[in-house]
């Protein structure tokens, strides 16, 4: 029996580091024998996101991890204990989460968008959740 929520392990390299996780997330709605419905990607994670951006140019993902650290840099006058302020920061800006449209049994995505792990205090193992809703047709 498919259950209607799954999870994905991340495994970062870096401190900062943008990871295509789409075949992943192709994958787990293939398992789940999705037609019709949509999937929410969320990780529980207060120093990571996801996203989505184009995945075909490698130089895009790493432009935003740039833009990300000079824009964001770890700086000293942050008042957080950790000294990872700058990726809780980052967390919220690029969000926790994102839902995505299953139709005909297929992930709905642009011809160049991809979803992306975001690790903003690597490296670490993480976890990303699935959540999967499937449309009653008639109704």
């Amino acid at each position: 029996m498919n259950r209607m929520l799954d999870s994905l392990k991340v495994r970062s390299q870096r401190k900062l580091e943008l990871i295509d996780i789409t075949p992943q997330v192709r994958e787990q709605v293939t398992r789940q024998g999705m037609v019709d419905g949509t999937v929410l990607v969320y990780t529980p994670h207060t120093t990571a996101g996801i996203t989505v951006n184009e995945n075909a140019d490698p130089a895009v993902r790493r432009d935003i991890e740039e833009f990300l650290r000079r824009n964001i840099p770890e700086e000293a006058y942050f008042d957080h204990a950790e000294g990872n302020a700058s990726a809780h920061i980052m967390s919220s800006l690029v969000s926790a989460s994102e839902t995505f449209i299953i139709e005909g049994g297929r992930l709905v995505l642009g011809t160049w968008q991809g979803i992306f792990f975001c690790e903003f205090d690597g490296p670490r193992q993480r976890q990303v959740w699935l959540k999967f809703c499937r449309c009653n047709p008639g109704e």
